[in-house]
């Protein structure tokens, strides 16, 4: 695939986002209900379908089908936590959301404990966020990097040519959320996770064909690889033991999906509760779906990568793209890839843009108590200061110039999600009254001290938490807060 090729089909595909943007502000107007919570009016069955590719992004994209060689399928035994997650999200987290009309799920801690919480709550937020979305729009800048601009400069790219696409991809990302914000994002992530997926269902067709098997032949094709191993139950101490990823899988849902102020502003976005609720059961249905055909995937890109004799790259989350645009499964497939690429890319920074944007508005700043005039230039600045301020995150990225250290900051940022499980589990089960301003020290020292707990036991005893310290650092933040808790 030429660079003026992949150029040609990257301006298409922004040429139709922004199309999109066009006719759904067209339709919904310019009001602040509209950018916050799409009128209250979304469809809840594209709200189901739209959540798949801002939960998947450009990571699951490129990795999950690399793990698979080292993982196999154990991470299943994630997907699996992650479905009694979003049970919990569904019948305790959304109907308070609901029952409270809430447009930012920290105003609750504002409720519940004061200004100070609510504060301390989003700041997280903001936190995990603009470090999240930058290193997934990195990691895809990096991939457009050698597809376009090594090509075009001989292999010599100037810095400012990565500085240049990151500021393009955002800019394109800014003109289609800055007037109606979720309005718009409902309907593009629709169309970004079709985009994906079909890239998907073409890379196991393609391999299915290349070796002279149909779609009915998959369980058996995937089979044959020998990486389907789904169950770790030998060794308690793996960071992938199973009892450890069920449990895992479960909090990461209730935290990085209930807790997230980006996941849970598409979900407000609907009609009422139940169509919330049912939004959810749905979307938990596809996102198995999806795993299961990313896992097959992997399974068959490593088999088809041997078959081929391909020379095996060190860095599995490489595979995908060496194969797809090899060309042995044919020029469709490197289209398809491309597009579902950039899908991913869009489908997690688009709506992270609009949630940052929200909470920052509501509950920093909040506009709510300005006047209407007043609160929509507020957003419109704050929503172009936050797209400034994902540039240079990734741009500083690009500075650090290793990705295992970024990799390492994007882990670091998933510490931020247990102070919010330990916020809204005391919010929501105690009767606990914690000494307002003392609520953020509890908040910071508790993933500090989950992070050294984590050290000294994989250093004493070789025991991992593996994904399950986020819910350590939940009941940490939990433990401080009982601390600083007023006493009857």
């Amino acid at each position: 695939m030429t660079p003026t090729l992949v150029l040609c089909i990257s301006l298409a595909y922004v040429g139709l986002l922004l199309a999109v943007s066009r006719w759904s502000s067209r339709r919904s107007g310019s009001e602040e209900d509209v950018f916050f919570v799409a009128k209250k009016s979304a469809p809840w069955p594209l709200v189901a379908f739209g959540m798949v590719g801002a939960s998947l992004s450009g990571v699951t994209f490129l990795s999950i089908p690399g793990w698979v060689r080292d993982q196999e399928w154990t991470y299943m035994q994630m997907v699996l936590g992650y479905c009694i997650g979003y049970i919990i999200v569904a019948t305790i987290l959304l109907p308070l959301y609901y029952k409270l009309e809430l447009t930012s799920i920290y105003s609750y801690l504002g409720t519940r404990f004061g200004t100070e919480a609510r504060k301390t709550g989003s700041a997280f937020f903001l936190l995990s966020r603009v470090v999240g979305a930058s290193f997934r729009l990195f990691l895809v800048a990096l991939v457009l990097e050698v597809l376009v601009l090594e090509p075009l400069a001989d292999g010599n790219v100037p810095g400012w040519w990565f500085a240049g696409t990151t500021a393009a991809i955002l800019a394109v990302i800014y003109a289609y959320t800055r007037r109606s914000g979720m309005g718009t994002v409902i309907w593009t992530d629709t169309l970004q996770t079709a985009c994906m997926l079909l890239a998907v269902v073409m890379t196991v067709g393609g391999i299915l064909h290349a070796g002279g098997q149909s779609w009915w032949d998959l369980p058996s094709a995937v089979a044959d690889t020998g990486m389907t191993k789904v169950w770790v139950t030998d060794e308690w101490r793996a960071s992938n033991h199973w009892l450890k990823h069920i449990l895992a899988g479960m909090f990461v849902t209730v935290a990085m999906t209930g807790l997230d102020q980006d996941m849970m502003q598409k979900n407000l976005a609907c009609r009422s509760l139940g169509d919330a609720q049912k939004n959810m059961g749905v979307f938990t249905v596809i996102l198995v779906s999806a795993n299961l055909l990313f896992l097959s995937m992997g399974a068959l890109l490593w088999m088809h990568a041997g078959r081929i004799d391909m020379a095996l790259p060190e860095a599995t989350d490489k595979l995908y793209p060496l194969v797809a645009l090899g060309g042995s499964l044919g020029p469709a497939l490197g289209v398809a890839f491309l597009i579902g690429l950039l899908a991913s890319a869009f489908s997690s920074a688009d709506s992270a843009l609009t949630a940052l944007t929200t909470s920052t508005c509501i509950d920093l700043i909040d506009t709510p108590s300005k006047s209407p005039e007043e609160a929509s230039l507020i957003r419109k600045q704050v929503h172009l200061g936050l797209a400034i301020l994902l540039w240079l995150v990734i741009v500083a990225f690009n500075a650090v110039n290793d990705t295992s250290v970024v990799a390492a900051l994007f882990t670091a940022a998933n510490y931020t999600y247990g102070p919010l499980l330990g916020l809204f589990g005391v919010g929501m089960f105690t009767a606990l009254r914690p000494h307002a301003p003392w609520i953020p020290w509890a908040c910071v020292l508790a993933p500090v001290a989950g992070y050294g707990l984590e050290q000294v036991l994989t250093a004493c005893v070789g025991f991992s938490f593996g994904f399950a310290l986020l819910p350590v650092n939940g009941l940490l933040t939990a433990c401080g807060l009982w601390f600083i808790s007023e006493r009857t």
